[in-house]
This record gives C-alpha cells, structure tokens and sequence, in this order.
C-alpha cells in the first residue's frame, strides 16, 4: 500500500512539473512582443536614410521568416517545442526588436516604398554574333 501511494505520488508530481514547465514557456510566447524593442540598440537606425530603412526591413522580413519556419519544424519533433524555445526564441526576438526600431524609423522619416529597377534589356545582336553599342569603339 505504501508503495503504490509512493508512487502514485512521483507520477503525480511529475504531472504538475510538466504543466509548470508548460506554462511557463507558454507564457514566453506572449512577452515576446512587448520585450522585443529590449534586445535590439534604439539608436541602430537613426542615420539611415529611406533607401538603406527599405533594404534593412526587406532583410528583417526574410530573417523573421526563416525563423518562424525554423521554430515550426523544430516543434514538430520530440520535445520540440523545447528545442525552438531555446535555439530560436532568443534571435526570433532580437529580430523582431529591430524590425520594431526600424519600423518606427520608417514611420519618423516618412519613407515610401520605391519599387526595384528592372535589370537593363540586353543589346540586340547584330548577324554577325556580336551586340550592337553605340561607343564607336570595335
């Protein structure tokens, strides 16, 4: 009897041991948004111009995907959900701190989308094989 209350009780507290670790990472996902800006430098994009904000979100954007979808497959597996907190949580919020900063200097410097120039048409070919310039140089 006492055995078999002995270790009702081990499973039991391990039980509650589970859904305490569980909830404290649960919890973790919703700080996240508001410590963001904590782990990035508030004065990292004060001198950038529009041009250099509109490259530097761009690749915020792509890192804040590849991320998200490292953090996905790594919940896939056993104790995944473990192993995306503690490899990609860190990152996953200094990225999002610094998209946050240079968002807000988006916004301050009232920057506009530009859209990217189209790559020069090629020369057309002469019969000979050869493009046609207008240098005078041959």
């Amino acid at each position: 009897m006492a055995a078999s209350f002995s270790s009702s009780l081990r499973g039991f507290g391990a039980l509650l041991a589970l859904l305490a670790a569980g909830a404290a990472l649960s919890g973790c996902a919703g700080m996240s948004e508001t410590i963001a800006p904590a782990f990035a430098d508030p004065a990292r994009y004060e001198l950038y111009d529009c041009k250099q904000l509109q490259a530097e979100r761009k690749l915020l954007a792509k890192r804040t995907n590849e991320l998200q979808k490292l953090m996905q497959k790594a919940e896939t597996g056993t104790g995944g959900a473990v192993v995306s907190e503690l490899a990609y949580r860190n990152d996953y919020i200094a990225v999002r701190g610094q998209s946050q900063l240079a968002e807000e200097a988006w916004s301050r410097n009232k920057c506009r989308e530009t859209p990217e120039a189209a790559p020069p048409a090629p020369l057309p070919l002469t019969p000979s094989g050869k493009s046609t310039s207008k240098s005078g140089t041959r």
